[in-house]
């Protein structure tokens, strides 16, 4: 049996490069297909602005005629730079169980690496902290959602036979919402706007709008020292916005400003596209999107995005502030649950909150490592 491992080049081999994964995880109940233009315009060339600033490599393995695997490897110079760390990121890394495709994969990328003078080796990590991250380690019969990478139980395990240990790991929660919210959180939530002097914004998409690049602004200041975060770029910015924004449900988004309009906190959950996503097999077209629509106007379940505090009004119980206030909304629409987001395991400020809702740490992710 004979295995290669060739570069990706052009299009047509980056079209299956993409697509690999629909075929390794066919009929999984628990894997969410990414919508296929957004992956398009991550990894395309010539359309994500990170390539920037970024070394980028792509390998598939082939064995026997057949694709068997798939790995990127990344030299994000930003964050060489930023954190004085010659490590090289891998990243869309798949493959069957099979020891020597996935030794195989990590072995271009360690040697690519070595050629470019990086030191280690680390990931599954993408070109910015907006890209999904983390191999999952535990959960592996909970549904992915479609901000998070899902993958077989054996990836880890050849992970550590082929001598990747951990840097560090994410941990993710199920949430169900309170019958109501207690008076007391309410009377905490009027206090804290009152003493602070603080504003929450809420309605139509047409309010929020302008107050989405001042987030990612906020997500460059609040997120600084967060495991690997490399500043995101103008272009950057104006390319999530793009994508991203429009797919909001201005219930579950609240922005807090102070008296000058200044932007301080946020908080974004938008509904669950995880079963859509599967039923339109991550297209849009013909009828992929009646699917993502139906999903985005009725939902049931929620995941939260992201939220940010900025750093000087950080323990004055904003964080728990914008939870209540999206939960609120959840009350009002009869939602059952929402996932959380990945949070570094350390984040013990973020994880208290849940210690108030119905609650339980359902995924474990890794950050694994390799000293070359």
């Amino acid at each position: 049996m004979s295995l290669t491992i060739h570069e990706v080049r052009d299009r047509r081999e980056l079209e299956r490069f993409i697509k690999f994964p629909f075929s390794l995880y066919k009929n999984n109940k628990y894997w969410i297909p990414p919508l296929l233009m957004d992956e398009r315009r991550t990894l395309d060339w010539k359309k994500n602005p990170a390539f920037e600033h970024c070394l980028v490599k792509y390998w598939m393995a082939e064995k026997d005629g057949r694709e068997v695997g798939r790995i990127a490897g990344i030299i994000n110079q930003k964050y060489v730079e930023k954190w004085g760390q010659k490590h090289c990121r891998f990243g869309w890394f798949d493959f069957i169980d099979d020891i020597e495709v996935s030794g195989a994969l990590l072995n271009k990328v360690e040697e690519w690496a070595r050629e470019n003078g990086m030191a280690a080796v680390h990931g599954p990590l993408g070109f910015t902290d907006m890209d999904p991250e983390g191999m999952l380690i535990e959960g592996f019969e909970e549904l992915g959602t479609m901000a998070t990478l899902y993958n077989h139980p054996y990836y880890p395990q050849h992970m550590e036979k082929l001598g990747y240990g951990k840097d560090v790991d994410w941990v993710e929660f199920e949430v169900h919402p309170p019958d109501e919210i207690p008076e007391k959180v309410l009377r905490l939530q009027k206090l804290v706007l009152q003493r602070s002097k603080l504003r929450i914004v809420e309605g139509k998409k047409k309010y929020l709008s302008p107050y989405a690049r001042k987030m990612f602004d906020l997500i460059n200041e609040t997120y600084a020292d967060l495991y690997g975060y490399v500043t995101l770029t103008d272009k950057q910015i104006d390319v999530y916005i793009d994508q991203y924004f429009g797919l909001i449900h201005p219930d579950y988004v609240r922005f807090i400003t102070d008296e000058q309009d200044n932007l301080i906190a946020f908080g974004i959950a938008m509904p669950s596209l995880s079963r859509a996503l599967q039923r339109s097999k991550g297209r849009l077209f013909p009828f992929g999107f009646i699917h993502l629509l139906w999903a985005l106007k009725f939902p049931r379940r929620i995941d939260f995005l992201l939220v940010a505090v900025r750093p000087d009004y950080q323990a004055r119980g904003i964080t728990a502030l914008l939870m209540a206030e999206i939960t609120r909304s959840c009350l009002k629409n009869k939602i059952i649950s929402a996932e959380t987001n990945v949070e570094l395991e350390t984040n013990t400020q973020v994880q208290a909150i849940w210690k108030h809702y119905d609650a339980r740490q359902h995924k474990r992710r890794r950050c694994f490592i390799k000293p070359l």
